[in-house]
């Protein structure tokens, strides 16, 4: 296995102010190489960042290290950087007259809702984070490194899960599946401790490496699969990115369970309550299968099931076997080798998935809370429409909304007063000339971006929600104004309501 650089804190800390002396961060590389060339990058197409890296100027130079992958004069290096300290520590290694970097060093924009960005940075393994240009290609070994052992850096999966999780100051946070920290180094600008776990030995030293080069000392890592390196603590918060990719072998640590199915999957979030303090919150991304003969939603929510957590299950995206299989085997790198040799791992892929009457994988995220609710709130849905990044702050919301709806019956929800959520606009519907739209819209241009139909009177009463008047004072004069029955209208309401309140277009107020 070969090995990550040293952690040396007083050196650690020389090189990280030399990152920030030269603009070596998120803002400064996109001042660099502009938005067409960074945008280039995250496809892993490195020649307009190239051309733009041809002046040697220390900025320039640490693109072209550590996200290009390229070899630079030791003299420029020198000039961008403490060369020898990181020579000695691993970060580089010569090459002739050249230097080479050993690792990834991706700038990151650390953004917590809330909070002020700060510059950070992920360490990931030579072309395993978006932007690492030089590619992981095919075969077993990658730069040096056993595949199953690779540590990738930032993805779209990692970015994902970040932005959805619910952000505000907890004691204790556990990112669990760290890999190369992203998740650990959100949480631990908001949680006083933060343990990070890996059943990769490699990722936890690249977790501690990005949050020592990001400055934070708020953090232990823990080896270990699932929840077995934290015994029977407890926690605020828990977040993961696991290894959730259902294949027929365990080939790479990094995605692979190693178990049969969606088990990992389930296992987790069965796993979560005991590991979670009150009113703590366990939110992961997941992949889940869609089994000939059974609803999806049922076997999703049969996870959560007597766990007595609350859980918002969205479903993001669906692929069926063949094209699944083909995006990870893609991932694997199978398809750059003998034809012969990717067509039996195909078929591999679909014989399992042939086996187990799987005809597709759903993908989406999974929020759990602890409410200590008598009667837990689960939500399944599937959702593939575009939503608000960064989602936390809503997702944090719709919890808060349950509690009040699972304690306000009828009468309740009528005697509640609410407002208009922002960004709430009406559409009306109907053929062009008509006295009266056939359909009033409701759209929320916030979170989720949900539309709902509504009627009449809850257009109106939506209309005139601004926290002065209850919703039973409003509809009884809308009941007087339409010379409608208010009983009947009051009966009538309360579904509305729920409605209304659940989606997030209207806020109880208080």
């Amino acid at each position: 296995m070969t090995s990550s650089p040293v952690l040396d804190p007083t050196r650690l800390a020389k090189l990280r102010e030399a990152l920030l002396a030269a603009s070596y961060t998120a803002d400064g590389c996109l001042d660099l190489l502009g938005p067409t060339g960074y945008a280039a990058l995250a496809r892993s197409e490195a020649v307009p960042a190239l051309r733009a890296t041809r002046g040697g100027s220390p900025l320039e130079t640490l693109v072209r290290l550590f996200l290009l992958q390229q070899p630079v004069p030791y003299k420029a290096a020198a000039a961008a950087l403490p060369v020898e300290d990181c020579l000695t520590d691993g970060w580089l290694r010569p090459d002739g007259e050249l230097v080479r970097a050993t690792v990834d060093i991706r700038p990151y924009a650390d953004e917590v809702a809330g909070l002020p960005g700060a510059d950070a940075w992920v360490v990931s393994d030579l072309g395993c984070a978006v932007g690492g240009a030089g590619g992981i290609g095919s075969g077993e070994t990658a730069h040096g490194v056993a595949r199953k052992d690779l540590v990738l850096g930032v993805g779209g999966a990692s970015t994902t899960l970040a932005n959805i999780t619910v952000r505000r100051p907890v004691r204790s946070a556990l990112d669990l599946g760290s890999g190369s920290g992203v998740q650990a180094l959100h949480a631990a600008r908001h949680a006083r401790r933060v343990t990070a776990t890996d059943l990769n030995a490699r990722a936890l030293r690249f977790t501690e490496l990005t949050l020592a080069l990001s400055g934070f000392d708020n953090t232990e890592t823990a080896a270990g699969s699932l929840f077995e390196p934290v015994g029977e603590r407890r926690f605020d918060l828990i977040v993961s990115n696991p290894p959730f990719v259902i294949s027929p072998a365990g080939r790479f640590t990094y995605r692979d369970g190693g178990m049969a199915g969606d088990d990992l999957c389930r296992s987790l979030v069965r796993s979560a309550a005991a590991h979670l303090e009150p009113g703590g919150y366990c939110q992961l991304l997941a992949n889940w299968q869609h089994v000939r003969g059974e609803d999806w939603h049922d076997r999703v929510a049969g996870w959560v099931a007597g766990t007595g957590l609350d859980a918002w299950v969205v479903q993001r995206e669906v692929q069926d076997a063949a094209q699944y299989a083909e995006l990870w085997l893609r991932d694997g790198g199978d398809h750059r080798g003998p034809g012969g040799d990717y067509q039996a791992r195909y078929g591999e892929w679909l014989d399992a998935f042939e086996a187990g009457r799987v005809e597709g994988i759903g993908f989406g995220w999974i929020t759990l809370r602890a409410s200590g609710a008598a009667q837990p709130t689960v939500r399944v849905e599937e959702w593939p429409h575009p939503v608000e990044q960064p989602l936390g702050p809503h997702i944090e919301e719709w919890f808060d909304r349950q509690d009040f709806l699972r304690t306000h019956d009828d009468a309740g929800l009528l005697a509640a007063r609410y407002v208009l959520a922002d960004e709430v606009v009406q559409e009306q519907v109907g053929a062009p000339g008509a006295e009266d739209p056939e359909h009033v819209i409701l759209r929320h241009n916030r979170g989720m971006r949900r539309a709902t139909k509504v009627d009449t009177v809850g257009a109106g009463l939506v209309g005139v929600c601004d926290g002065t008047l209850s919703a039973g004072e409003i509809v009884d004069a809308i009941a007087q104004l339409l010379g409608e029955d208010r009983v009947v209208l009051r009966d009538r309401v309360p579904e509305s309501l729920r409605l209304l309140t659940e989606q997030g277009f209207i806020r109880p107020v208080g």
